[in-house]
């Protein structure tokens, strides 16, 4: 059985530890090293090539925005798992411009931060709930702030379908009530999901939606 990776990013040394233990029980994980700041991270994530990073936010030397930023420079495909105390911190979205690919909460559950990093080595975007609406809140606010940038010409461009299917997306539409707004399956829903990440590079919906506004697509 192929083991899932994990570099622990956490300047506390008694998180880490716990952390270490937890994961550690489970048989299809493999603890490969462990950093106390975002500076040690880039290091060691350029030497181990971990399958999933668990990364905190706020640590001396470099935090976890930046760490994850030049991660993610160096290697596109890394799946960085940011783990914060507070659902409200401000460097959350910035973190998922970065790169990072979901968040936890420190106090989730063993099972839901194992479920979700076996996720995450899948390269599924985990987000606790109350996040995930707080990351489109935000995105709404600067859509409704900010002058819309011209749109960008993208190699291949998305189809009026698929721009439809985008912006319902942003406005944290499942697939079912996407499809139910366009008239069209679930299935081919799916369908258009898979084009638009691919025209846009983007590694899950999420991703789509902050490229989508950046581009000013939508």
């Amino acid at each position: 059985m192929k083991k899932i990776r994990l570099l622990l990013v956490d300047d506390q040394s008694l998180f880490r530890e716990a952390l270490r233990t937890l994961l550690s029980l489970q048989d299809d994980f493999e603890i490969v090293a462990e950093a106390e700041n975002g500076e040690r991270a880039v290091a060691l994530a350029k030497v181990h090539s971990p399958d999933v990073i668990l990364m905190d936010l706020r640590m001396p030397v470099m935090g976890g925005v930046d760490a994850t930023r030049k991660i993610v420079a160096t290697n596109p495909t890394a799946r960085v798992v940011v783990l914060t105390t507070f659902e409200e911190d401000q460097e959350i979205f910035e973190a998922m411009r970065a790169g990072a690919l979901g968040f936890l909460l420190k106090a989730c559950s063993a099972d839901k931060l194992c479920e979700s990093v076996r996720a995450a080595a899948k390269g599924t975007s985990v987000l606790e709930p109350s996040v995930a609406a707080r990351m489109m809140s935000e995105l709404n606010r600067l859509s409704a702030k900010e002058a819309k940038r011209p749109t960008t010409q993208l190699a291949d461009p998305l189809t009026d379908r698929e721009l439809a299917v985008l912006k319902l997306l942003a406005d944290g539409r499942s697939n079912k009530e996407i499809g139910s707004r366009l008239n069209i399956t679930e299935g081919t829903v799916k369908n258009h999901m898979t084009n638009v990440l691919g025209k846009l590079g983007a590694l899950d919906r999420t991703q789509a939606a902050l490229k989508a506004r950046e581009l000013g697509l939508i």
